[in-house]
């Protein structure tokens, strides 16, 4: 959706904490007008404060285009009462919350109102995300590209075939950069015990994982043939592999039961319990 129609219909941004920050200000910078912008967050940033977007000043008159939804899970049900007079008809709700399907939203904003879910991961903060989309029934292609344009401005988008993948999404792109920044911990721990010293060793971590994922990127080839690239065999790193792949206690299996308690079910159950 280009920018100029939305400053000529409007868009609601109901959240505006970290994600929603980096969503805002990247639309900001692309050109949307702030005067078409709708903040409605009970504790917005500071620097909110300085632009010209309406902040917590009730919905606009007219129905806008486009409603984000960017709460915690936590609260989504009480935050979705607000914004349920724009439900069923002409505006497109995009929810980038985890933990509320799309019959859930519906549940809350009535019959027939066009929603898709997005999946974003933080690297959006510098727009290096990854955003996994998926919409519901009432969903056309011209809203899903819509959505595309909107995520598009963080990191890259793709389309998930049906919503029930959402819950691998979040186990491995939602969830994945905090494994990823235990894997720098980990290997700045070993570092040191090797003796380095520490902000050496952090410098080489952060560095060696940055350039590892750029080089999985912009490559032509495969994460297993990049690996072989790297192992000599017989060498240091052949024998580092050995403990790391091991069939049992190696990396994949352990990896394997950590994404099974980072999927939806898991923290839709967690939220459950803490309501």
């Amino acid at each position: 959706m280009p920018f100029e129609n939305l400053n000529a219909s409007g868009i609601v941004l109901l959240g505006c904490g970290k994600m929603g920050t980096a969503l805002l200000q990247r639309w900001l910078a692309r050109g949307l007008d702030p005067g078409a912008a709708t903040v409605i967050d009970p504790n917005p940033p500071d620097w909110i404060k300085s632009q010209r977007v309406r902040l917590n000043d009730g919905l606009p008159s007219n129905a806008p285009a486009v409603c984000v939804i960017a709460v915690k899970p936590q609260t989504m049900l009480e935050a979705l009462r607000s914004v349920r007079p724009l439900g069923g008809g002409a505006t497109l709700f995009l929810s980038i919350a985890a933990g509320i399907t799309i019959g859930g939203l519906a549940a809350a904003l009535g019959q027939g109102t066009r929603i898709i879910r997005a999946m974003p991961n933080t690297p959006a903060a510098i727009g290096m995300g990854i955003t996994a989309l998926v919409g519901g029934s009432e969903v056309a292609e011209s809203d899903m590209i819509a959505a595309e344009s909107l995520m598009s401005a963080v990191g890259e988008t793709v389309r998930l075939n049906q919503e029930s993948q959402i819950d691998a999404v979040t186990a491995v792109s939602g969830s994945g950069p905090a494994y990823v920044f235990h894997l720098i911990e980990a290997l700045v721990e070993a570092a040191e015990q090797e003796g380095l010293p520490k902000e050496t060793a952090l410098r080489l971590a952060k560095a060696t994982v940055a350039g590892a994922g750029c080089l999985a990127l912009d490559s032509g080839d495969g994460p297993a043939r990049l690996r072989e690239n790297v192992t000599s065999p017989g060498g240091t790193t052949a024998e580092a592999l050995k403990v790391l792949m091991d069939d049992e206690a190696g990396f994949r299996p352990l990896l394997r039961r950590g994404t099974d308690q980072s999927t939806e079910p898991v923290l839709r159950q967690n939220v459950t319990k803490s309501s």
